[in-house]
């Protein structure tokens, strides 16, 4: 699933073209999509969420030497993560911070709480369609002389 995918899926899905009965009976249907994408896209986060933390715990345990030699060949990090430097605990935090793994692990998580937040837009608009239609219909009414 991706961003730009369902946001061109949604300027077209969010239209409502003149043919008022259709696009009402089309109401349903939208929304069961988008809930399965924002649905999708909850878990996703989650994963990720998941993902980071055992991340983090690793990165713990590797910029503190406290991982073992087969574990740090295993995930296919550098033997020294200070290329040979003494670092003081107080500066651990910039190289938390510079880490790209962990940078790629908080843009990921940052993506899909946008995706969630997307969708949640899209699925509250389909829940006022509705209302969107309604008013179309007054206005035609009105034009009318109704």
């Amino acid at each position: 699933m991706n961003l730009d995918d369902v946001l061109a899926q949604w300027s077209q899905d969010c239209e409502i073209t003149h043919k008022l009965d259709e696009c009402s009976r089309d109401t349903p249907k939208l929304h069961a999509k988008y809930l399965g994408y924002l649905t999708q896209a909850k878990l996703l986060l989650k994963k990720a969420e998941s993902d980071q933390q055992v991340l983090l715990k690793n990165k713990f345990l590797w910029y503190n030497g406290k991982m073992s030699q087969e574990e740090i060949v295993a995930l296919g990090w550098d033997h020294d993560p200070f290329n040979g430097l003494k670092v003081m605990k107080g500066d651990l935090s910039y190289y938390y911070d510079s880490d790209t793994e962990i940078q790629k692990s908080e843009q990921k998580i940052a993506y899909y709480k946008a995706m969630v937040e997307a969708l949640k837009e899209m699925v509250e608009g389909i829940k006022w369609r509705h209302q969107h239609i309604r008013n179309i219909i007054e206005v035609r009414r009105f034009e009318s002389g109704g």
